[in-house]
């Protein structure tokens, strides 16, 4: 994201409440309920949080930062959410935040010792963005009953990087922002898999997508914005229709001035 002050989806930020403009990355941080999310949170921040609701919503946002590398990053945690389908307040929310907010990269935490109920967040995640580092967490509990995570098979089948962690004890936490700024530098490279469908629904969802792109051209995510009109999302319908997703497609193509040094702030 650079300087903050002049990125491309500054606005959107700030429409959603969030001070970007000592910070050099945003990171948002997603998961289901129950997968140790708010402890990789606090173990990653520490004190350094801030809490308040969500603009006109009585969901509680808790945002902090750390430091890599002299850059610093601030933290979103959104709210603990099973699927980005918008079927809730909190769901709503996190996909918003993914779609419009455009965070420099996501982390997934997911429990280790149910991935595979955990695995269908990831994909609606990496269908809007391909910035993604999965966190597989509660690895200590996973082997205490017996269960091992190949996280190269992970990875390599998801197209992100993966990485174990066992948060109450700071295990992997330091890889785990490493592998973040990678992803955010450009250093790792990611090609997300994304569900393709076949016959008359990749066909729809193909040439939906194109109608998409015309309308909002740039937008990076116009195949999963496809998927979700055909699935009748009014909210993202109401995007496309007030020209939302056009202004958004925009801001990301707008030339983003050279980094300037963080901002040093007490006590941060």
């Amino acid at each position: 994201m650079g300087d903050c002050g002049s990125c491309p989806s500054k606005i959107a930020l700030t429409q959603m409440g969030l001070d970007i403009s000592r910070w050099n990355h945003v990171v948002a941080l997603a998961g289901n309920p129950n997968t140790g999310k708010s402890t990789v949170f606090n173990a990653l921040t520490g004190l350094r949080q801030h809490t308040g609701n969500w603009p006109g919503k009585t969901v509680t946002r808790a945002e902090g930062g750390y430091r890599l590398g002299g850059k610093r990053f601030k933290l979103v945690d959104l709210p603990g959410t099973y699927s980005l389908l918008s079927a809730s307040q909190d769901e709503q929310i996190a996909r918003d935040f993914l779609l419009f907010g455009r965070p420099d990269c996501t982390i997934v935490v997911v429990d280790a010792t149910c991935l595979e109920r955990n695995l269908n967040l990831v994909l609606q995640v990496l269908e809007i963005t391909d910035k993604v580092v999965v966190c597989v967490n509660l690895i200590d509990e996973a082997k205490r009953k017996g269960i091992e995570v190949d996280r190269r098979t992970l990875a390599r089948d998801l197209g992100v990087p993966a990485v174990l962690t066992a948060a109450r004890r700071s295990e992997g936490l330091s890889e785990l922002i490493s592998t973040v700024a990678d992803v955010v530098g450009g250093e790792i490279a990611t090609s997300p898999h994304r569900v393709r469908g076949d016959g008359a629904i990749r066909q729809a969802v193909d040439e939906l997508a194109e109608l998409v792109e015309e309308a909002a051209p740039g937008l990076p995510n116009a195949r999963w914005v496809a998927m979700r009109l055909l699935d009748g999302d009014h909210r993202v319908r109401q995007a496309l229709l007030s020209g939302e997703l056009s202004q958004t497609a925009a801001r990301q193509q707008e030339p983003v001035r050279k980094e300037q040094p963080p901002v040093v702030l007490q006590g941060v």
